[in-house]
């Protein structure tokens, strides 16, 4: 096996001079080329340049537009969390009320013989002595219903 070594040789500072002065005229050419092609556009776009510009504020306000109303902060979710809020809102009023009234009967029940006896009666049925107390008869509806086994 044969190895063969390169030997670079720098160019001498004269001779890189030489080669970019004769490749001038052909890059000169490319250029000029590349500016014929496109000069047509360019004027073209600078016609147009306010309905460029004009398109471009339209774009970019619509984007904005659609994400104010419908982004993760938009209008269509703080509307629904703005709905959320009173109805909480209003649930927490409420218990607030059935709590306010609790608290008035606790007190009532503490401090007063006569509500006392008015819940022991209502809840518990208690009589006084000599007392009757009328229980109304269970309705058709609220019976238990009867198994079909029983009416074999």
């Amino acid at each position: 096996m044969k190895r063969s070594f390169y030997i670079t040789r720098f160019a001498r500072p004269g001779e890189s001079l030489r080669a970019v002065a004769a490749r001038a005229p052909q890059a000169e050419a490319m250029v000029a080329s590349w500016i014929a092609r496109v000069q047509p556009l360019a004027v073209r776009l600078y016609a147009m340049r306010r309905r460029i510009a004009t398109i471009s504020v339209i774009l970019l306000a619509a984007s904005l537009l659609g994400r104010v109303m419908f982004g993760a902060n938009g209008m269509v979710v703080y509307r629904q969390k703005r709905a959320e809020y009173d109805t909480l809102r209003r649930q927490i009023q409420q218990v607030q009320e059935e709590n306010n009234r609790y608290m008035q009967q606790i007190r009532g029940l503490q401090g007063d013989d006569k509500a006392i006896e008015k819940e022991a009666r209502e809840q518990l049925g208690y009589a006084k002595p000599g007392e009757y107390v009328y229980v109304p008869p269970a309705s058709a509806k609220s019976s238990p219903p009867t198994s079909r086994s029983a009416k074999k």
